[in-house]
């Protein structure tokens, strides 16, 4: 995995300092995943703060981040939209220049029944950041995955764009039902 991308793990900034919560940054745990499973990721239910981001193991992953659970359970994927922290229950691939996100994020999608059988624990099973990084990938060369770049690309941007719709109208309808009720 290491050859597509950059794998990064997540960390939580410290509850008992209420000064790390309640930013601007998005912050994701494996449960928010869970709640909205969508190709894309914008937000959480928690938003950290600058302090709550240096103070802590989380680094804030640029967008097109292919978020991927490690941990409780192994294999929830989504698509960074924005900038996104994410706790320790993430090892995440921050695709390199030769290989897209939408092709990261099929790739992990498909690998993740074997990446499942790679994890260890007595509790609950886990996959490390050095164990996902040596994971090993049968990748076609960048310049072939490139190619269908042209036609993957505009699907991705269309899923992008009607998860951002689907999420407009939802709030529209909370906002209508509490009118009326």
């Amino acid at each position: 995995m290491s050859d597509v991308g950059t794998v990064v793990g997540g960390g939580t900034p410290s509850k008992k300092v209420p000064d790390y919560w309640n930013g601007n940054i998005p912050w994701l745990s494996p449960k928010d995943l869970s709640n909205h499973p969508r190709v894309f990721t914008s937000h959480g239910e928690n938003c950290i703060t600058q302090d709550g981001l240096d103070n802590s193991s989380t680094k804030l992953l640029p967008q097109n981040t292919v978020l991927f659970s490690s941990r409780a359970p192994i294999g929830y994927l989504s698509i960074a939209s924005n900038q996104i922290a994410t706790n320790q229950g993430f090892e995440s691939v921050v695709p390199n220049k030769d290989y897209p996100f939408w092709f990261v994020y099929e790739l992990l999608k498909s690998e993740t029944p074997k990446i499942i059988s790679e994890a260890s624990g007595s509790t609950f099973k886990e996959i490390s950041g050095g164990r996902l990084k040596q994971h090993e990938v049968s990748v076609p060369m960048s310049t072939d995955v490139m190619k269908y770049n042209s036609v993957f690309l505009p699907l991705f941007d269309k899923i992008r764009q009607s998860e951002e719709e689907i999420d407009e109208l939802s709030q529209i309808k909370s906002a209508l039902l509490n009118k009326l009720f």
